[in-house]
């Protein structure tokens, strides 16, 4: 009989059991933290609106998808520390991956904190560059220069959640996220309406929940696990190199969902404020209906890194078919729920006009084009774990730019933004469905070079 895993010495969990058990586990699990990040900036918003002013609703919008860039990265290094921690648990490496982890979390800070620091003078430009102009421009603007500093804590708390992830503890890895929400659903309402800082009150509880995100994953990586070496120099500028080899098409590869987003952000503004204000609303209400997507893209890759470091392939290749299986039949059922809650969404937001039409036109065919994003999301799990890179930044550059700008210009021209939405949709099942064929391939070919050394040696015994 096995001995139980310490706590100081994880096995490759991974490596044994059922795939979708693991998928599933991992995804509920690491859904739970997300969704509630993800509720409460729904939240967020929602009491933003019932201030009811248009501006303020925008003017968050506008905030929200600058910080994507930032966030982006923080994404980028996160992947690239969980996928090399789990090749080497799933190799019998320990001591390794504790030198890696720490060597992530210097190098996610000096990163992330450049990034930060060099944007925060040019954020009103960006904001003008996305669209945002008097009013709506002032708030977001004032929104951005609270929150953006606090960007660094919430990058090393992401780099410990993928560490966590990385060792198979998807509960820890989801209290990052859900300590982070609690926060920020006790200061909102607080800060907002109890204190009357509006947007500013809004940005304030940010900051403290973006804190709470680097307590809490770095308390649970030290105490519970022990994954953090003492850094030292020589390691942390050895281990630079290889976590650049996946950070950067990693970040690159994040990048392009909100620059896709921001262009299509810059076509809508042409329509006026009413309709920013329905893609932000939007904008907050996919993360809530989706959220578990998001989650299962960031649990995959520990568990194919796990059985790469171990050399089963044939479980890497069940990964990817168990979780486009769920991919497809989450996406199916939160399309049909939303289509039946299209009617009654508008009034929750106190949304009028040419907002509440966009925002039932999204519920009513807006859920399609998750069921080829979520199929992209796992792919590009796959390819940063299985040392393609390079193809994840592909295919999400190429639906970021050949799948969003020819689509959603023309869909707009000709249809209005209800149209623009429409090119988006047809430009992720493009994209999409070339991403999961290609994730096929990949495996395919891994597996039959891993197996081709024992074929020949056979045939020459």
């Amino acid at each position: 009989m096995n001995a139980p895993a310490s706590p100081t010495r994880p096995r490759a969990v991974f490596t044994e059991g059922s795939i979708m058990r693991h998928v599933v586990v991992m995804t509920a699990t690491g859904s739970i933290g997300l969704m509630a990040i993800f509720v409460v900036d729904f939240l967020t918003l929602l009491y933003i609106s019932w201030l009811a002013d248009p501006h303020l609703t925008a003017a968050v919008g506008f905030a929200t998808q600058v910080s994507f860039f930032l966030i982006s990265m923080n994404i980028g290094l996160s992947i690239a520390v969980s996928a090399l921690m789990a090749r080497e648990i799933g190799s019998g490496r320990r001591e390794q991956a504790r030198r890696l982890c720490a060597s992530g979390i210097v190098h996610t800070v000096i990163l992330s904190g450049v990034a930060t620091f060099a944007a925060l003078p040019f954020r009103r430009d960006l904001l003008m560059l996305l669209g945002a102009t008097g009013q709506t421009l002032d708030v977001a603007d004032t929104f951005l220069l609270i929150t953006m500093p606090a960007n660094i804590f919430m990058a090393v708390g992401m780099v410990m959640s993928g560490a966590l992830r990385s060792v198979g503890d998807a509960k820890r890895s989801m209290y990052v996220t859900l300590w982070g929400a609690a926060v920020i659903a006790v200061l909102d309402p607080l800060l907002i309406f109890g204190f009357d800082l509006g947007v500013p009150g809004a940005a304030i509880a940010t900051c403290v929940s973006r804190a709470t995100f680097a307590v809490v994953g770095l308390w649970g990586a030290i105490k519970a696990h022990n994954l953090i070496a003492r850094p030292q120099l020589a390691h942390v500028t050895a281990d630079l190199r290889p976590l650049m080899s996946i950070a950067l098409p990693a970040i690159a590869t994040n990048l392009a969902a909100p620059i896709s987003t921001s262009y299509a952000l810059r076509v809508f503004a042409g329509f006026g404020e009413p309709v920013v204000a329905a893609f932000a609303i939007i904008d907050r209400l996919v993360p809530v209906a989706f959220g578990v997507l998001f989650a299962l893209s960031g649990s995959v890759g520990p568990i194919i890194g796990q059985n790469l470091g171990a050399g089963l392939y044939g479980r890497i290749t069940r990964t990817l078919t168990d979780s486009f299986m769920l991919v497809a039949g989450y996406s199916l059922v939160v399309w049909a729920l939303l289509f039946i809650a299209a009617p009654y969404l508008p009034a929750v937001f106190a949304a009028e006009g040419r907002t509440a039409d966009l925002i039932v036109f999204f519920c009513k065919w807006g859920g399609l084009q998750w069921i080829f994003l979520g199929g992209l999301f796992v792919a590009n799990a796959a390819f940063n774990n299985l040392g393609y890179a390079f193809l994840s930044t592909l295919f999400n550059w190429g639906r970021a730019t050949l799948g969003t700008i020819p689509f959603v210009t023309l869909g707009a021209h000709l249809g209005g933004p209800e149209g623009g939405l429409l090119g988006m949709i047809v430009g992720a099942a493009i994209f999409g469905a070339a991403a999961i064929v290609t994730g096929y391939v990949i495996t395919g070919r891994l597996a039959a070079r891993a197996t081709a050394p024992h074929i020949q040696g056979a045939a020459r015994q």
